[in-house]
């Protein structure tokens, strides 16, 4: 895509600003890919490939190298106005600083549950591969088909769009909270006062995340109710939703353009 088609599109009213900054990238399933920049843009992108890969693949890699150039021109420039030097002292020490700041994120409790989901997940769904049919279309319910509560009503997912809830927020949970955490202990380690916002929109795409995944457990628990497995699954998750939410209690008062606004309203 050329730099006056970027522009173009760029500029275009439809498109509401930042949308795609706090959502959980499952644009299948998402409502507002027609007002999302970054869905248009891959979208053209797509179809020129389409078009003509090899030529593509090869401006592919062009431009890439383009944007190397480009990002450490752009770097140096950026260092000469900070007045600082890339040496590789500074370097390292910025490296440790970041890994202090992963380490801390990663040992806070919502952190440590969202790893502890991640791993009761993957458990159940390595123990229960068989429940696909063999065209993997069809879900096999150990449920009594005239058990009362086990038949999804009328427009009620199905049990394959609960695997696939259940597999898309697996670990998209835990990356969102690790981001939520970073941003708040980067801010204590530097003795500054942080801005809150990046933090609390990223911890409520968790959140939606989190009781989205509840959801989907709770229909799979209803369809197999002799899978005791899936009680863990569920209390694992219930926990992590009370952490997150005293570890971010401003985080639901957060408001994502376009989800929770009208498209021209900015966050404060």
């Amino acid at each position: 895509m050329d730099e006056e088609r970027m522009d173009e599109l760029a500029g275009d009213p439809r498109f509401i600003p930042g949308i795609y900054n706090y959502c959980d990238a499952w644009c299948e399933r998402c409502a507002f890919t027609a007002r999302c920049l970054n869905y248009a843009m891959g979208r053209e992108m797509e179809a020129e490939v389409s078009r003509s890969r090899d030529s593509e693949n090869e401006a592919f890699w062009d431009n890439l190298h383009e944007t190397f150039e480009s990002t450490m021109e752009e770097t140096e420039d950026q260092a000469a106005e900070m007045d600082f030097d890339l040496d590789e002292e500074e370097l390292q020490e910025s490296i440790r600083e970041q890994e202090e700041i992963h380490e801390a994120a990663e040992a806070q409790p919502c952190s440590r549950t969202a790893m502890r989901y991640i791993e009761v997940a993957d458990t159940w769904l390595q123990a229960h591969e068989g429940l696909l049919g063999d065209k993997g279309d069809k879900l096999k319910s150990s449920a009594p088909a005239d058990q009362p509560g086990t038949e999804p009503s009328s427009g009620a997912a199905g049990l394959q769009d609960c695997l696939e809830v259940v597999r898309w927020y697996q670990r998209q949970i835990y990356v969102k909270l690790r981001r939520a955490a970073t941003g708040m202990i980067r801010g204590a380690l530097e003795g500054n006062e942080y801005d809150p916002q990046d933090a609390n929109g990223s911890a409520k795409v968790a959140l939606l995340g989190i009781e989205r995944s509840i959801a989907a457990w709770a229909t799979l628990q209803r369809r197999f109710p002799d899978h005791e497995d899936i009680v863990l699954a569920l209390g694992t998750l219930k926990r992590l939703l009370r952490q997150v939410e005293t570890a971010f209690p401003d985080a639901r008062a957060f408001r994502r353009p376009g989800f929770d606004t009208n498209g021209t309203e900015q966050t404060e």
